[in-house]
């Protein structure tokens, strides 16, 4: 206990799954959490809910203004929220469908991670969580929209994490595997079964797990470690 006791982090994606998984750990570890997602998360000890769309640029700015007027600091943030929405492959993938996907997943944690760079450059020291996907790791077969989301996503980390690593500001991707979340629950069996048959510990993952994931890399134990992808997969990317 009280791995992040005295550091203050924003979790996006926050109101369920993986998201909330990490708020809820979070917090219990010490850290005052400050849940951001479109739904109203519940309240919880050690948590504060807001409403935060994190494709919209003034939705992150109102976030990072309040959370620095009420807590002065931002040592962590997590950008967890993501979305699907559509599994076409390219010629099946519409603009708009595209451009939502790319919002979300890509051009939200670029613009979370614009958001809290200044105070962590100001006080020498920070941790940026990106979440990846196995999807971009590896191409599947439709998703097109979300594996290049993914992806540029975990290219987008190494360059932060190489451009500000001299200022002690860290910056690391996480990559789960099939994760049991209101996400994965409601696509189809086939599709999970699939999934589940191709990973050698044959279940799926758990929120917890990744959440405990994300402990070590917003903690101060992962002090030497920026640019890397932690892969939370039960070795489906081990093959």
């Amino acid at each position: 206990m009280g791995r992040l006791s005295g550091k203050v982090a924003i979790v996006t994606g926050a109101a369920q799954g993986i998201g909330r998984a990490v708020a809820e750990l979070f917090a219990e570890e010490g850290a005052k959490v400050i849940a951001g997602d479109v739904k109203q998360g519940e309240d919880a000890p050690g948590i504060e809910n807001i409403t935060l769309d994190v494709s919209r640029e003034s939705d992150w700015k109102a976030a990072i203004e309040k959370v620095l007027a009420a807590h002065g600091q931002i040592d962590i943030l997590v950008n967890n929220a993501g979305i699907v929405f559509n599994y076409g492959q390219v010629m099946e993938t519409g603009l708009d469908d595209w451009n939502k996907v790319i919002g979300v997943n890509l051009t939200g944690s670029f613009l979370g991670m614009q958001g809290v760079l200044p105070a962590m450059r100001k006080a020498g020291k920070g941790s940026i969580i990106n979440f990846s996907s196995i999807w971009g790791n590896v191409g599947v077969p439709g998703a097109a929209a979300y594996n290049a989301a993914k992806g540029g996503v975990r290219n987008m980390t190494k360059n932060a994490a190489v451009s500000y690593a001299p200022e002690n500001i860290r910056v690391n991707s996480v990559h789960p595997g099939l994760i049991r979340t209101p996400l994965v629950t409601a696509q189809s069996d086939e599709m999970n079964n699939g999934i589940i048959g191709n990973t050698p510990m044959g279940r799926m993952g758990t929120p917890r797990e990744v959440a405990q994931c994300c402990l070590f890399l917003a903690s101060d134990e992962s002090s030497f470690v920026t640019g890397s992808e932690l892969v939370v997969d039960g070795g489906y990317l081990a093959q």
